[in-house]
């Protein structure tokens, strides 16, 4: 058997994870998404959402080492996470950040909550364009009640579902991991977090990194 996968060049490999059926929706959905950013006028403003967890348990990557040595992480041993509520500024790309409670999970509480940080932040602007993923949590009771008491002044803007590369938020959430959680060495979420706030708030604002849409005007 061997010899005959041999010669006809069939290997052993891990499969590729990619997405299932294509959204017969989502063209429309990226379009209208499109046609919102491009002909948003100067009172209204438009943020990317996502939320992003920390995980204390070191997400593994390469490492430069010398032949033969082989590097170690030391893991914490926990389950604990945290999640960040991150809102990306369509056109300045400044990062508004809502730091979730200690074991509060991905619901509508923790969306509700940077809603109405972007609510207060931004009073110079008549109305907030809030684009986000499908998640339950986003299209919940709470959720619409919330909208409804602040007079519409906030709307929501669902993406096509499975589709995070239509997010630009989510680029920024790689970049995170890539250069502070992977193989990170901190031995609590405290100091965890710590690394992760400096990261952010020591940096530039991000460029709108996405092929999906046009980047917009300098404000």
């Amino acid at each position: 058997m061997r010899r005959w996968l041999q010669q006809e060049q069939i290997v052993g490999r891990r499969p590729r994870p990619v997405v299932g059926l294509r959204d017969p929706q989502r063209d429309a959905q990226l379009q209208a998404r499109r046609q919102r950013l491009a002909s948003l006028p100067a009172n209204e403003s438009a943020v990317f959402q996502a939320e992003g967890a920390i995980n204390p348990n070191p997400q593994l990557g390469a490492l430069w080492r010398c032949r033969g040595h082989q590097a170690t992480v030391v893991t914490p041993g926990t389950t604990e996470q945290r999640y960040l509520s991150g809102s990306l500024n369509w056109r300045t790309g400044v990062l508004l950040l809502t730091e979730g409670l200690p074991k509060e999970g991905r619901n509508a509480t923790l969306f509700i909550r940077p809603l109405e940080d972007l609510r207060c932040r931004l009073l110079c602007y008549r109305k907030i364009h809030v684009i986000c993923d499908n998640a339950r949590s986003h299209k919940c009771q709470a959720v619409q009640q919330s909208l409804a008491r602040w007079g519409q002044r906030v709307g929501l803007h669902c993406l096509p579902p499975c589709a995070p590369e239509t997010n630009p938020i989510e680029r920024m959430w790689w970049h995170l991991h890539e250069e502070i959680t992977r193989c990170h060495r901190c031995q609590s979420m405290e100091e965890l977090l710590d690394l992760v706030f400096a990261w952010l708030q020591n940096r530039p604002p991000f460029v709108v990194e996405n092929e999906v849409y046009s980047l917009p005007q300098a404000a």
